[in-house]
């Protein structure tokens, strides 16, 4: 490479990543909607700073609010109302207040920069600002507007942004997910649905000792459930269904009157969710003297690589060819907002920084990834059309 050009390059991440540390360094867990506050400020005055319009969404349920950033100037005007390029963020981290002066602070390592919410996604949600203003700079156009929705809530499941998040899709010709990078660069092209579930066993307490006999074991019945529940698990159809937490019982002298279990499912399609909340839902006692009940469904659904998913992963491994890079993808299990928009137009996800060690203090970033990264979200926001 040209020696003025990689000059050039240094200097645009190094920009980039003093970008990343500013929102790094205002820590904001999602369910302190005062630091909430504090980083949808800073967020807001940055976009404000390089001349675009942004609308702050009020959340509900104590949540901080959402941002709506929009970019029309660069695409012609008759396309600026119309279907666009949605960008979907998330600004909220998973470390509670402290991480940062604590066990996770700011720092970089040789290609690492760590600290709380590096790669899980402010690393990614800055790199959407930083494709817009290189756009910007370069006095480049696009063919559709840019609309980068910042959401506060999705670590915690998207409940007070979903119905933005959904209308914004139905605004969307495509839907670009700057969530972090998977297996050394890959991208997102299918997701799992996420469900929860409920369930509770109802027996009746007596005596251990004295009055066994009169009792109805809760804990007993709920053994025998929890193998139902996870004989559902299905791996030639993708689906996984696991009990992850058991409660039950007060003293061991004392037959059981209740226990209750929490349950994780994971389903590649809508119609397996469906499938697999009627079966929940349909759970009976064995023991005539218990009931049981179970509460809960499917809070994102699952999607799968469609022709118009597939396409548009195709148009971004030539755009990554010609950055420099190889540009694979990968189906995961794990949820994002992504989850919510593919039903509504073709979903890239995983666009963001490449990393490591998300939700954890090992946290990280890696500084090589954050110039190619960038380069191809904003050639996906000048060649979508």
């Amino acid at each position: 490479m040209d020696v003025h050009i990689a000059s050039r390059d240094d200097a645009l991440t190094e920009e980039i990543l003093a970008g990343i540390r500013t929102w790094i360094e205002i820590e904001s867990p999602t369910d302190v909607p005062e630091a909430m506050g504090r980083m949808a400020t800073r967020v807001h005055a940055d976009y404000e700073a390089i001349g675009l319009r942004v609308e702050r969404i009020s959340a509900s349920n104590g949540m901080g609010d959402h941002l709506l950033v929009t970019a029309d100037a660069h695409c012609p005007p008759e396309a600026a109302s119309g279907k666009g390029i949605l960008v979907l963020s998330h600004m909220d981290t998973v470390h509670p207040m402290g991480t940062l002066i604590g066990p996770l602070p700011y720092r970089v390592e040789g290609n690492r920069a760590y600290g709380p919410g590096a790669e899980d996604m402010k690393g990614g949600t800055y790199l959407a600002l930083a494709a817009v203003r290189q756009i910007q700079r370069e006095g480049g156009r696009t063919f559709l507007p840019i609309r980068h929705l910042i959401v506060s809530d999705e670590e915690m499941g998207s409940g007070t942004s979903r119905e933005h998040i959904e209308r914004e899709a139905q605004r969307a010709k495509y839907v670009l997910v700057t969530e972090p990078a998977r297996s050394g660069g890959k991208i997102v092209t299918a997701r799992k649905g996420c469900g929860d579930f409920r369930v509770t066993v109802k027996g009746l307490a007596a005596h251990a000792g004295v009055e066994h006999h009169l009792g109805r074991n809760a804990i007993c019945e709920m053994a025998r459930q929890i193998l139902a529940i996870e004989a559902m698990t299905d791996y030639s159809r993708d689906l996984t269904v696991s009990v992850g937490t058991i409660r039950g019982g007060t003293r061991s002298n004392v037959v059981p009157d209740e226990a209750v279990v929490e349950v994780d499912v994971r389903v590649p399609n809508q119609e397996l969710g469906r499938e697999i909340t009627r079966r929940m839902l349909a759970l009976k006692a064995y023991d005539p003297g218990c009931s049981v009940i179970v509460e809960g469904g499917i809070h994102r659904p699952g999607y799968e690589k469609t022709p118009g998913i597939a396409a548009l992963f195709e148009h971004a491994k030539l755009l990554a060819a010609e950055i420099g890079f190889d540009l694979q993808d990968l189906k995961t299990g794990g949820g994002s907002d992504g989850n919510f928009t593919a039903g509504y137009a073709p979903t890239l996800d995983g666009l963001g920084v490449d990393g490591d060690g998300g939700h954890t203090l090992e946290e990280r970033l890696y500084i090589s990834s954050i110039l190619p990264r960038m380069r191809l979200l904003k050639r996906l926001m000048e060649t979508l059309s």
